[in-house]
């Protein structure tokens, strides 16, 4: 099924007001793998209800896109999106932080607050790292979500809550649960939905995309969109990703600002990202020192040039490109280096 008439169907559903937007529906989360696929497809599932969302996957993976998404593509989206990161705010002001207060609740309340229950009325509140909120407030919270009412700090006034709620984690709350620091009855009346997101390691095949959709964004901060050449891509797709999309946004605006305009090759990564190649080459270079004759034999001069060549890409590499430094690696004089360089049709990166 195609990513857009997974959420087209959404929007019917809202006044002709509401569908006032020109822009085209985003593929969010981007991509074209199956498990991006599937988390469109569950988002517009549930997106036109007010069905409780419980978002899962590592840091960086893209949890408040989504709850930002289901927010646009619901009945609430003329409405509030108001997100509250659990993990940022002392235990102490959280209370009042999601429920407000009234003037002399405590010692520094000198004026009536309204808090976040109150601030997204009509529309979606969205609780990142949910799992990261003590005890104390977890029970508080449980009732909001049971009976849709609070009182604010200081007050025995019972308000109506009239919200979406989603939340997020990226720890394993059956874990959480089965340890004792996260209550079962409240992870029960969260998980009614419940969306997981793949790591992007594991939808490495939506890089060139990502890379794409990433770049508009670029362009439209007024930064140059950024290009790797296929080797560079090749790296991209070996790395591991632990900061996931983020990190790859951050990569991208790095680069923009070092890079401009530029086609990017290994060399011009950072070394975390570049150090891929060099598995990539490793793995090469050990095939091709494999010492057992084919039965059919080989043409010596060209397995050992393959010999060569892997061992030049990997010193290149490991140096950024000095020229001095890689010939130092191989035991070769540089203009040695420079000149199987020039054989190769490969012009050195730093001329050092």
């Amino acid at each position: 099924m195609g990513h857009l008439l997974n959420l087209r169907p959404v929007s019917s559903t809202l006044q002709p007001a509401e569908r006032a937007d020109p822009l085209p529906v985003p593929n969010y989360p981007t991509g074209d793998t199956p498990a991006a696929k599937r988390v469109r497809r569950l988002m517009a599932q549930v997106a036109r209800f007010d069905t409780t969302v419980l978002v899962l996957g590592e840091s960086g993976t893209g949890k408040e896109g989504v709850a930002r998404e289901l927010h646009r593509l619901s009945p609430r989206a003329q409405g509030p999106f108001m997100p509250v990161n659990c993990a940022a705010i002392p235990s102490e002001l959280m209370e009042s932080e999601l429920f407000g207060h009234e003037r002399g609740a405590f010692s520094g309340a000198v004026s009536t607050r309204r808090g976040r229950f109150e601030l997204a009325e009509g529309g979606t509140l969205f609780l990142d790292e949910i799992s990261e909120m003590c005890p104390r407030l977890q029970a508080k919270l449980l009732r909001v979500v049971q009976e849709r009412m609070y009182e604010r700090v200081g007050s025995g006034e019972l308000r109506s809550a009239d919200v979406r709620i989603i939340a997020a984690s990226n720890r394993d709350l059956d874990a959480e649960v089965a340890a004792g620091r996260f209550r079962a009855d409240l992870y029960f009346r969260l998980n009614v939905f419940p969306v997981q997101l793949a790591p992007l390691r594991e939808r490495i095949d939506d890089l060139p995309i990502l890379i794409e959709t990433l770049n508009q964004s670029l362009e439209l901060r007024g930064l140059e969109s950024v290009t790797f050449n296929d080797a560079a891509l090749a790296a991209l797709r070996q790395y591991r990703w632990p900061g996931n999309v983020r990190e790859l946004e951050n990569l991208l605006e790095r680069l923009a600002v070092t890079h401009p305009r530029a086609l990017l090759d290994c060399a011009d990564l950072p070394e975390r990202h570049s150090a891929a190649d060099s598995r990539v080459r490793t793995t090469t270079a050990d095939s091709a020192f494999a010492s057992t004759l084919p039965t059919d034999g080989l043409c010596l001069r060209e397995h050992l040039q393959k010999i060569e060549d892997a061992l030049i890409g990997q010193a290149m590499t490991r140096t950024q490109g000095v020229i001095a430094e890689a010939a130092r690696l191989l035991g070769l004089g540089r203009t040695t280096l420079v000149e199987k360089l020039k054989r190769r049709d490969l012009p050195p990166v730093n001329a050092l």
